[in-house]
């Protein structure tokens, strides 16, 4: 097989495991997302970072400074998490992970206080 023919087979696949993970129906993108946020402290880490993203959009309207120091920090822990982790994060390979991060985080948060039935931790 030429090399040209193997970099288009190549294309060819990786861009249907691409499309594969965009059509993958919510619970799978969590058990996904679970299964690269296994270690505590990757887990601290998002639960402390994520909401600091989260709320330094709006705040942005309000107060640039503290918006810009709360989305820089927010990341600054998502990525030591991951380091810990020891993988990169999910919205590398696929956007909708940066929406699945909070959904995520939420589930936890209402889990925790038994507004939903808990799931496994892992």
């Amino acid at each position: 097989m030429s090399d040209k023919r193997k970099a288009n087979l190549f294309l060819i696949t990786y861009h249907l495991s691409l499309l594969s993970e965009v059509y993958m129906p919510e619970s799978s993108f969590i058990e996904n997302y679970k299964a690269k946020h296994t270690h505590p402290l990757n887990r601290l880490s998002h639960s402390i970072g994520i909401p600091m993203i989260v709320i330094s959009l709006p705040l942005f309207f309000f107060n640039w400074r503290w918006a810009l120091g709360l989305f820089v920090v927010g990341w600054i822990l998502q990525f030591a998490g991951h380091a810990i982790e020891g993988n990169q994060p999910a919205f590398f390979r696929n956007p909708l992970y940066l929406l699945v991060g909070p959904l995520w985080l939420v589930r936890r948060a209402a889990s925790a206080i038994g507004l939903i039935k808990a799931t496994s931790t892992k």
